[in-house]
């Protein structure tokens, strides 16, 4: 089975000019912690509500000014849209992550994944492992 079968194809995202606030509601609107930022169709990051908070908030940037660019994750983490379901399910275990955007080969997003639509995928053990991979703490 391939990402394109479980994956979500209707996903929201920003681009880099995006205003924060405009994100912060959008997240709190849709109740969601990550969005992907796209730039000339391309996956360029995520912001995340701890980037808000840690990049933004706490560095006492002004929220009416900062943009998605200011607060988005460097080094954006994704899987291939025709990847198998197992090996995205390894890579979220080792990179500790619940959800990934979903690129096709010219890194245009074309969907979402998370480790839910992978256990409703029939993969509910590799899911399991994933998750108990994703929640041990990090040192």
């Amino acid at each position: 089975m391939r990402i394109q079968d479980v994956m979500t194809a209707d996903v929201s995202f920003v681009r880099p000019d995006t205003p924060i606030l405009e994100i912060a509601r959008k997240m709190r609107d849709g109740d969601i912690g990550a969005t992907p930022v796209v730039e000339d169709e391309r996956l360029v990051g995520m912001v995340t509500d701890r980037d808000v908070v840690v990049r933004v908030i706490a560095e006492g940037g002004d929220v009416r000014t900062k943009t998605a660019r200011d607060a988005m994750s460097p080094g954006v983490l994704y899987c291939f849209v025709d990847q198998s379901v197992e090996e995205v399910l390894e890579n979220m275990g080792d990179q500790q992550i619940r959800r990934l955007p979903v690129v096709d080969r010219e890194k245009r997003l074309v969907g979402v994944v998370s480790l839910g639509d992978l256990a409703l995928s029939g993969k509910r053990k590799a899911a399991g492992e994933a998750l108990q991979e994703i929640s041990q703490p990090t040192h």
